[in-house]
Protein backbone atom coordinates (compact mmCIF):
# COMPACT_ATOMS: atom_id res chain seq x y z
CA UNK A 1 0.00 0.00 0.00
CA UNK A 2 2.83 2.41 0.87
CA UNK A 3 4.56 1.62 -2.42
CA UNK A 4 1.76 3.38 -4.30
CA UNK A 5 2.82 6.68 -2.71
CA UNK A 6 6.05 8.64 -2.58
CA UNK A 7 5.86 8.91 1.23
CA UNK A 8 4.12 7.25 4.13
CA UNK A 9 3.05 10.64 5.54
CA UNK A 10 2.24 14.07 4.25
CA UNK A 11 2.56 16.42 7.23
CA UNK A 12 0.38 19.40 6.36
CA UNK A 13 0.68 22.83 7.95
CA UNK A 14 -1.80 25.58 7.06
CA UNK A 15 -0.30 28.97 7.86
CA UNK A 16 -1.27 32.61 7.94
CA UNK A 17 1.30 35.10 9.25
CA UNK A 18 2.89 32.45 11.48
CA UNK A 19 6.56 32.99 10.67
CA UNK A 20 7.27 33.58 14.37
CA UNK A 21 5.92 30.15 15.45
CA UNK A 22 6.53 27.96 12.41
CA UNK A 23 9.96 26.92 13.70
CA UNK A 24 8.21 24.74 16.29
CA UNK A 25 6.88 22.57 13.49
CA UNK A 26 10.18 22.55 11.60
CA UNK A 27 12.23 21.54 14.64
CA UNK A 28 9.69 18.83 15.53
CA UNK A 29 9.97 17.34 12.05
CA UNK A 30 13.76 17.54 12.05
CA UNK A 31 13.72 15.43 15.22
CA UNK A 32 11.41 12.68 13.94
CA UNK A 33 12.69 9.13 14.32
CA UNK A 34 10.56 8.01 11.34
CA UNK A 35 11.78 9.71 8.17
CA UNK A 36 9.37 8.61 5.44
CA UNK A 37 7.43 11.87 5.18
CA UNK A 38 7.12 15.19 3.39
CA UNK A 39 6.21 18.56 4.88
CA UNK A 40 3.62 20.51 2.91
CA UNK A 41 2.90 24.13 3.87
CA UNK A 42 -0.06 25.98 2.39
CA UNK A 43 0.32 29.70 3.05
CA UNK A 44 -3.06 31.43 3.14
CA UNK A 45 -1.91 34.87 2.02
CA UNK A 46 0.75 35.65 4.64
CA UNK A 47 2.47 39.04 4.55
CA UNK A 48 5.18 38.33 7.14
CA UNK A 49 7.81 36.67 4.95
CA UNK A 50 6.77 33.10 5.69
CA UNK A 51 7.72 32.01 2.17
CA UNK A 52 11.30 33.27 2.50
CA UNK A 53 11.77 31.38 5.77
CA UNK A 54 10.42 28.14 4.31
CA UNK A 55 12.68 28.54 1.27
CA UNK A 56 15.71 28.74 3.56
CA UNK A 57 14.69 25.57 5.36
CA UNK A 58 14.01 23.73 2.11
CA UNK A 59 17.62 24.28 1.01
CA UNK A 60 19.13 22.62 4.08
CA UNK A 61 16.55 20.15 5.43
CA UNK A 62 17.11 16.42 5.04
CA UNK A 63 13.41 15.85 4.33
CA UNK A 64 11.14 17.08 1.54
CA UNK A 65 9.57 20.51 2.06
CA UNK A 66 7.02 21.97 -0.33
CA UNK A 67 5.36 25.37 -0.14
CA UNK A 68 2.13 26.54 -1.76
CA UNK A 69 1.00 30.16 -1.60
CA UNK A 70 -2.60 31.23 -2.17
CA UNK A 71 -4.61 34.43 -1.66
CA UNK A 72 -6.26 34.61 1.74
CA UNK A 73 -9.40 32.52 1.77
CA UNK A 74 -9.63 31.06 5.28
CA UNK A 75 -8.20 27.88 6.74
CA UNK A 76 -10.80 25.63 5.12
CA UNK A 77 -9.59 26.62 1.67
CA UNK A 78 -6.06 25.39 2.39
CA UNK A 79 -7.12 21.74 2.54
CA UNK A 80 -8.11 21.40 -1.09
CA UNK A 81 -4.72 22.36 -2.61
CA UNK A 82 -2.95 20.40 0.10
CA UNK A 83 -4.84 17.21 -0.66
CA UNK A 84 -4.37 17.67 -4.39
CA UNK A 85 -0.62 18.04 -3.89
CA UNK A 86 -0.13 15.42 -1.15
CA UNK A 87 2.23 12.59 -2.08
CA UNK A 88 1.85 10.64 1.15
CA UNK A 89 -0.57 7.84 1.94
CA UNK A 90 -1.47 9.29 5.35
CA UNK A 91 -2.33 12.96 5.88
CA UNK A 92 -1.38 14.52 9.22
CA UNK A 93 -2.16 18.15 10.02
CA UNK A 94 0.28 19.86 12.38
CA UNK A 95 -0.75 23.44 13.02
CA UNK A 96 1.73 26.27 12.61
CA UNK A 97 2.04 26.96 16.34
CA UNK A 98 2.32 23.41 17.69
CA UNK A 99 4.95 20.72 18.08
CA UNK A 100 5.08 16.95 18.43
CA UNK A 101 7.27 14.38 20.15
CA UNK A 102 10.19 12.90 18.17
CA UNK A 103 8.48 9.50 18.02
CA UNK A 104 5.13 10.85 16.76
CA UNK A 105 5.29 9.57 13.18
CA UNK A 106 6.89 6.31 14.27
CA UNK A 107 4.11 5.65 16.77
CA UNK A 108 1.38 6.61 14.33
CA UNK A 109 2.83 4.23 11.75
CA UNK A 110 3.11 1.48 14.36
CA UNK A 111 -0.55 1.80 15.32
CA UNK A 112 -1.67 1.89 11.69
CA UNK A 113 0.30 -1.23 10.85
CA UNK A 114 -1.13 -2.95 13.95
CA UNK A 115 -4.61 -2.88 12.40
CA UNK A 116 -4.98 -6.24 10.63
CA UNK A 117 -4.59 -5.76 6.90
CA UNK A 118 -7.91 -7.50 6.27
CA UNK A 119 -9.66 -4.87 8.44
CA UNK A 120 -7.68 -1.76 7.46
CA UNK A 121 -9.96 -0.71 4.61
CA UNK A 122 -12.68 0.04 7.18
CA UNK A 123 -10.38 2.49 8.99
CA UNK A 124 -9.54 6.04 7.99
CA UNK A 125 -7.47 7.28 10.90
CA UNK A 126 -5.39 6.89 14.01
CA UNK A 127 -5.87 9.56 16.68
CA UNK A 128 -3.76 10.24 19.77
CA UNK A 129 -3.74 12.61 22.74
CA UNK A 130 -2.41 16.13 23.19
CA UNK A 131 -0.76 17.70 26.19
CA UNK A 132 0.18 21.21 27.26
CA UNK A 133 3.83 22.36 27.33
CA UNK A 134 3.96 21.55 31.06
CA UNK A 135 2.73 18.00 30.45
CA UNK A 136 -0.96 18.20 31.37
CA UNK A 137 -3.54 16.21 29.42
CA UNK A 138 -5.69 18.28 27.08
CA UNK A 139 -9.27 17.03 27.26
CA UNK A 140 -10.19 13.46 28.19
CA UNK A 141 -8.56 10.06 27.85
CA UNK A 142 -10.04 7.52 25.47
CA UNK A 143 -12.07 4.66 27.02
CA UNK A 144 -9.12 2.23 26.74
CA UNK A 145 -5.46 2.24 25.73
CA UNK A 146 -6.40 1.21 22.19
CA UNK A 147 -10.01 1.87 21.23
CA UNK A 148 -11.60 1.25 17.82
CA UNK A 149 -14.67 3.37 17.18
CA UNK A 150 -15.54 6.63 15.43
CA UNK A 151 -15.59 10.26 16.51
CA UNK A 152 -19.39 10.37 16.73
CA UNK A 153 -19.66 7.50 19.19
CA UNK A 154 -16.70 8.90 21.10
CA UNK A 155 -18.39 12.29 21.44
CA UNK A 156 -21.99 11.35 22.10
CA UNK A 157 -21.80 7.99 23.87
CA UNK A 158 -18.49 8.22 25.70
CA UNK A 159 -18.47 12.02 26.20
CA UNK A 160 -14.79 12.33 25.27
CA UNK A 161 -13.95 16.00 24.85
CA UNK A 162 -10.90 18.11 24.14
CA UNK A 163 -8.19 18.57 21.54
CA UNK A 164 -6.89 15.39 19.91
CA UNK A 165 -4.44 14.77 17.07
CA UNK A 166 -4.34 12.22 14.31
CA UNK A 167 -4.01 11.43 10.63
CA UNK A 168 -6.47 10.33 7.96
CA UNK A 169 -5.90 8.38 4.78
CA UNK A 170 -5.37 10.72 1.85
CA UNK A 171 -7.70 8.73 -0.40
CA UNK A 172 -10.51 9.07 2.13
CA UNK A 173 -10.02 12.81 2.64
CA UNK A 174 -10.17 13.38 -1.09
CA UNK A 175 -13.71 11.99 -1.04
CA UNK A 176 -14.82 14.70 1.41
CA UNK A 177 -13.85 18.19 0.19
CA UNK A 178 -14.73 21.18 2.34
CA UNK A 179 -17.91 22.89 1.13
CA UNK A 180 -17.47 26.49 0.02
CA UNK A 181 -19.90 29.38 0.33
CA UNK A 182 -19.84 32.79 -1.27
CA UNK A 183 -18.78 35.49 1.22
CA UNK A 184 -18.25 32.90 4.00
CA UNK A 185 -14.65 31.85 4.68
CA UNK A 186 -15.41 29.56 7.61
CA UNK A 187 -16.94 26.11 7.81
CA UNK A 188 -16.49 24.11 11.04
CA UNK A 189 -13.98 21.32 10.47
CA UNK A 190 -16.40 18.96 12.18
CA UNK A 191 -18.39 18.93 8.93
CA UNK A 192 -15.66 16.78 7.37
CA UNK A 193 -14.57 14.72 10.38
CA UNK A 194 -18.14 13.74 11.21
CA UNK A 195 -18.94 12.87 7.60
CA UNK A 196 -15.95 10.52 7.56
CA UNK A 197 -16.98 9.06 10.93
CA UNK A 198 -20.33 8.00 9.49
CA UNK A 199 -18.51 5.61 7.15
CA UNK A 200 -15.06 4.85 8.57
CA UNK A 201 -13.59 3.82 11.91
CA UNK A 202 -10.69 5.35 13.81
CA UNK A 203 -8.16 3.70 16.09
CA UNK A 204 -7.84 5.89 19.20
CA UNK A 205 -4.70 5.47 21.33
CA UNK A 206 -3.92 6.87 24.76
CA UNK A 207 -0.49 8.23 23.86
CA UNK A 208 0.69 11.83 24.07
CA UNK A 209 2.11 12.69 20.67
CA UNK A 210 1.44 16.42 20.25
CA UNK A 211 2.13 19.47 22.40
CA UNK A 212 -0.74 21.90 22.13
CA UNK A 213 0.08 25.56 22.75
CA UNK A 214 -3.30 26.80 23.92
CA UNK A 215 -1.98 30.19 24.98
CA UNK A 216 -0.95 31.08 21.45
CA UNK A 217 -3.32 33.42 19.62
CA UNK A 218 -4.08 31.70 16.33
CA UNK A 219 -4.69 34.00 13.39
CA UNK A 220 -7.02 31.44 11.81
CA UNK A 221 -9.25 30.76 14.80
CA UNK A 222 -9.49 34.31 16.09
CA UNK A 223 -11.12 35.39 12.85
CA UNK A 224 -13.98 32.96 13.40
CA UNK A 225 -17.14 34.32 14.94
CA UNK A 226 -20.74 33.25 15.39
CA UNK A 227 -22.39 36.18 13.67
CA UNK A 228 -24.23 36.40 10.38
CA UNK A 229 -20.88 36.57 8.58
CA UNK A 230 -20.30 32.87 9.25
CA UNK A 231 -23.90 31.72 9.24
CA UNK A 232 -23.72 29.67 6.02
CA UNK A 233 -20.94 27.45 7.34
CA UNK A 234 -22.56 26.90 10.71
CA UNK A 235 -25.95 26.23 9.15
CA UNK A 236 -24.42 23.55 6.95
CA UNK A 237 -22.80 21.99 10.03
CA UNK A 238 -25.91 21.88 12.22
CA UNK A 239 -28.13 20.69 9.36
CA UNK A 240 -25.84 17.70 8.86
CA UNK A 241 -25.90 16.86 12.57
CA UNK A 242 -29.69 16.91 12.73
CA UNK A 243 -30.25 14.99 9.51
CA UNK A 244 -27.48 12.41 9.87
CA UNK A 245 -26.76 11.84 13.56
CA UNK A 246 -30.07 11.86 15.40
CA UNK A 247 -29.59 8.21 16.43
CA UNK A 248 -27.05 9.46 18.99
CA UNK A 249 -29.54 11.83 20.67
CA UNK A 250 -30.47 9.14 23.20
CA UNK A 251 -26.94 9.33 24.62
CA UNK A 252 -26.61 13.12 24.62
CA UNK A 253 -29.98 14.88 24.27
CA UNK A 254 -28.59 18.21 25.51
CA UNK A 255 -26.14 18.37 22.62
CA UNK A 256 -28.89 17.81 20.06
CA UNK A 257 -31.12 20.36 21.75
CA UNK A 258 -28.31 22.89 21.25
CA UNK A 259 -27.79 21.82 17.65
CA UNK A 260 -31.48 22.26 16.86
CA UNK A 261 -31.54 25.72 18.45
CA UNK A 262 -28.44 26.73 16.51
CA UNK A 263 -30.03 25.41 13.34
CA UNK A 264 -32.84 27.94 13.79
CA UNK A 265 -30.39 30.66 14.81
CA UNK A 266 -28.24 30.42 11.69
CA UNK A 267 -31.21 29.76 9.41
CA UNK A 268 -32.58 33.14 10.46
CA UNK A 269 -29.21 34.76 9.77
CA UNK A 270 -29.48 33.26 6.28
CA UNK A 271 -33.00 34.72 5.90
CA UNK A 272 -34.69 31.29 5.83
CA UNK A 273 -38.28 31.24 7.04
CA UNK A 274 -40.08 28.49 8.92
CA UNK A 275 -41.21 26.63 5.79
CA UNK A 276 -37.69 26.56 4.34
CA UNK A 277 -36.26 25.40 7.65
CA UNK A 278 -38.77 22.57 7.92
CA UNK A 279 -38.16 21.39 4.37
CA UNK A 280 -34.41 21.10 4.94
CA UNK A 281 -34.93 18.62 7.80
CA UNK A 282 -35.58 14.94 7.14
CA UNK A 283 -38.08 13.01 9.22
CA UNK A 284 -40.75 13.67 11.82
CA UNK A 285 -38.50 13.24 14.88
CA UNK A 286 -35.98 15.85 13.84
CA UNK A 287 -38.73 18.30 12.90
CA UNK A 288 -40.35 17.88 16.31
CA UNK A 289 -36.99 18.52 17.96
CA UNK A 290 -36.56 21.64 15.83
CA UNK A 291 -40.04 22.94 16.71
CA UNK A 292 -39.43 22.32 20.40
CA UNK A 293 -36.25 24.39 20.37
CA UNK A 294 -37.44 27.05 17.93
CA UNK A 295 -38.00 29.77 20.58
CA UNK A 296 -34.48 29.25 21.90
CA UNK A 297 -33.06 29.56 18.40
CA UNK A 298 -34.97 32.81 17.85
CA UNK A 299 -33.62 34.15 21.14
CA UNK A 300 -30.05 33.30 20.10
CA UNK A 301 -30.58 35.02 16.76
CA UNK A 302 -31.91 38.18 18.42
CA UNK A 303 -28.95 38.18 20.81
CA UNK A 304 -26.60 38.02 17.82
CA UNK A 305 -28.40 40.94 16.19
CA UNK A 306 -28.09 43.07 19.33
CA UNK A 307 -24.41 42.20 19.63
CA UNK A 308 -23.71 43.07 16.00
CA UNK A 309 -25.58 46.36 16.38
CA UNK A 310 -23.42 47.28 19.39
CA UNK A 311 -20.27 46.44 17.45
CA UNK A 312 -21.35 48.58 14.50
CA UNK A 313 -22.14 51.50 16.78
CA UNK A 314 -18.79 51.14 18.55
CA UNK A 315 -16.97 51.09 15.22
CA UNK A 316 -18.71 54.29 14.12
CA UNK A 317 -18.03 56.12 17.39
Amino acid sequence: MISEHAFAFTVFTPSYNRRHTLARVYESLRAQTFRDFEWLIVDDGSTDGTGDLVAEWAQTADFAIRYIYQPNGGKNTTYRPALEAARGMLFLTLDSDDECVPEALERFKHHWDAIPETEREAFSAVTALCRTPDGRLVGDLFPSAVFDSDSLELLYRYKVQGEKWGFHRVDVLRQYPFPTFEKCKYVPEGVIWQAIARRYKTRFVNEYLRTYHMETVNSFTTSVGTSSKYAAGYLYYFTAILNEDLKWAWYDPKSFFKSAANYTRFSLHEKLGIVSQARALRGLKVRLLWLGTFPVGVALYLRDCRREKRLRMAAQA
